[in-house]
């Protein structure tokens, strides 16, 4: 029987049924515990399938995505916690260094790897969306989930080593998928700029989207990700115009703006 590392996954999770197959099926061979906070609604079969694949599930009210995950990381009893979406797999080159690095953390708390997003029929190795890096993997008691929803980032307590093998990302079934994410990905961001006393002047509309695309495109070779990597710019672009075209409107509706 093969040995499993002392790690606990620690997965939050709605309706992913359709993907979160995958994500499962890529750690629960070889780790000693899976956990998944559920959303207390979902009932596409997702606990289920979790279950299937030895995962302690547990259903809450969704608080958010950085208390649910630090609900998630709180119930782990493993020595380290890997946090893992549902989007997400662990191939066996990550596997395999995150295998050596636990035998001899030497000294470190923590570790990051890039993330490999699958875009449009490619993998995306340039730009804005690699390296990605992520710090997912920490020693229990020493990382704490910190951040604006839905932006999460895990804050570490001691030194964080880099790996180089990487996650792999599924994140967007479509572009329409993706478009449809762009405004309610920004609610938290422009609520807290509308009541701040930040200028949102015209660089932020002109200048800033405009230089998006430039540093993804050309700077971070955006272009050898062929027409994804193009459009992939193009899009971080708009987002970042419509980012603070949506704080500008928030402020006149406050009577802020001019």
């Amino acid at each position: 029987m093969q040995k499993r590392l002392p790690i606990s996954v620690c997965m939050i999770s709605g309706a992913e049924a359709s993907r979160i197959g995958r994500a499962l099926e890529s750690v629960s061979a070889w780790v000693e515990e899976i956990v998944v906070v559920l959303n207390e609604d979902v009932n596409d079969g997702t606990e289920e399938l979790a279950k299937k694949h030895g995962a302690k599930v547990t259903r809450e009210k969704w608080k958010g995505h950085v208390a649910q995950k630090n609900s998630a990381a709180a119930k782990g009893k493993s020595d380290w916690l890997l946090g893992l979406d549902a989007d997400e797999e662990v191939g066996a080159e990550l596997r395999a260094e995150i295998e050596q690095v636990l035998a001899n953390p030497s000294g470190h708390e923590a570790f990051s790897f890039p993330r490999l997003s699958w875009y449009c029929g490619r993998w995306i190795r340039h730009g804005d969306w690699y390296p990605d890096r992520k710090t997912r993997l920490w020693r229990r008691g020493r990382g704490q989930w910190v951040g604006l929803d839905p932006h999460d980032k895990l804050e570490v307590s001691g030194e964080v080593g880099k790996l180089q093998s990487p996650l792999r990302h599924y994140s967007n079934d479509s572009i329409a998928a993706q478009i449809a994410k762009i405004a309610p990905y920004q609610a938290g961001f422009v609520e807290r700029q509308a009541s701040s006393e930040n200028s949102d002047g015209w660089f932020n509309l002109t200048i800033r989207p405009w230089w998006r695309f430039m540093r993804a495109y050309f700077f971070r070779l955006g272009f050898l990700d062929g027409w994804q990597g193009f459009y992939i710019a193009a899009l971080n672009s708009f987002s970042t115009l419509t980012r603070y075209a949506m704080v500008r409107e928030a402020r006149q509706k406050k009577g802020q703006g001019k």
